[in-house]
């Protein structure tokens, strides 16, 4: 028992459940690696992935930071991961020996300056935002109690054990030269990406994202209808490529962005909204799968099945969320 009197393994269950969908969403969810790699994949990346997620949501929920924060951290993640980590945003060569190689159209939004390629840029840190993050700490936000939600999970030795954890996991995926194929970023390159990473740091502390303003005296929308949009753009956004693809994907975040936070100030929003985002973006993810390869070759049986379990997984992460806000009396209620 802990000192507050809940069991420890009530306490800890979360945190568990965090590290290991975090690195299934990331990775697995869209169909990035076959059915008898996923549970390896989990494993392996849990520290980095699973680590990052639980960091950032314990500092959101300590800090009263709330969504606006944890998505401005998950986004300072994305960059770290991408950009310093295993440097995949600098990389040309990052996909070079997957099956992505010959259908990759990042060539094209290349920046020879930055040496980034701007659809990647939006790819990765989007996904990194979306599934690493975002979806993972909604779910399994929802599972708990109203009264435990908002909650920290972790006490100090623990927050020490869970960032020991991540820097390890990343140093393991640094140090993996396979993954990297033997690319450095440029000294510029790593002192650009740091700066942003300190940039969504500082920007995400602002006092102003532990303001609760009143409800505005409109309703919020039905859960469905959030879930709706970010279903959609998710998959349009990952249908574009080219100069275009760019531009219009900024556009389709940007009024997403602009959507959901005019919606969450409105009176009656709540976690079943959140949940509903969160199940936009897996449900996106999981019909992706459908569409694309697994990085590593596979027979078309071996990708359709993979690809089954991931849907039926995803509706049996989503339908017990969705069972425990009913039973908490969190739906049901006109919005």
């Amino acid at each position: 028992m802990t000192p507050d009197g809940e069991p420890m393994w009530r306490r800890l269950l979360p945190v568990v459940a965090l590290l290991l969908l975090a690195p299934w969403a990331a990775e697995c969810s869209w169909g990035g690696f076959a059915g008898a790699d996923m549970l390896l994949v989990v494993v392996v990346l849990a520290p980095m992935y699973g680590g990052a997620a639980v960091l950032i949501r314990e500092a959101a929920r300590r800090a009263g930071g709330g969504w606006p924060m944890i998505v401005l951290l998950a986004a300072g993640f994305g960059v770290v991961q991408a950009g310093l980590v295993d440097q995949s945003l600098f990389n040309p060569d990052y996909l070079a020996d997957t099956e992505f190689a010959e259908l990759s159209a990042a060539d094209r939004t290349r920046i020879p300056l930055l040496g980034v390629s701007a659809q990647e840029v939006l790819s990765f840190l989007g996904n990194h935002v979306a599934l690493t993050i975002c979806a993972p700490i909604a779910i399994v936000e929802s599972y708990l109690a109203p009264t435990r939600r908002l909650r920290p999970y972790l006490r100090t030795s623990g927050l020490v054990t869970v960032t020991l954890l991540y820097l390890l996991g990343s140093l393991a995926v640094f140090a993996d030269d396979s993954g990297r194929k033997g690319f450095l970023a440029s000294p510029g390159q790593l002192a650009g990406a740091a700066a942003v990473v300190i940039t969504l740091v500082v920007v995400a502390a602002l006092p102003r994202w532990r303001r609760r303003p009143a409800p505005a005296p409109a309703s919020a929308p039905r859960p469905g209808r959030p879930a709706a949009l970010v279903l959609v753009i998710y998959l349009g956004v990952s249908m574009l490529s080219g100069w275009v693809g760019v531009v219009l994907s900024v556009v389709a975040v940007a009024t997403l962005a602009a959507m959901l936070v005019r919606w969450s100030g409105r009176a009656g929003w709540g976690q079943a909204h959140v949940l509903a985002c969160a199940a936009g973006a897996l449900v996106g993810a999981a019909t992706l799968a459908y569409l694309v390869p697994p990085y590593a070759p596979a027979s078309p049986t071996e990708a359709l099945v993979s690809d089954v379990v991931v849907s039926l997984l995803a509706v049996v992460l989503l339908a017990g969320a969705y069972a425990r806000l009913r039973r908490c009396g969190e739906l049901g209620v006109a919005r």
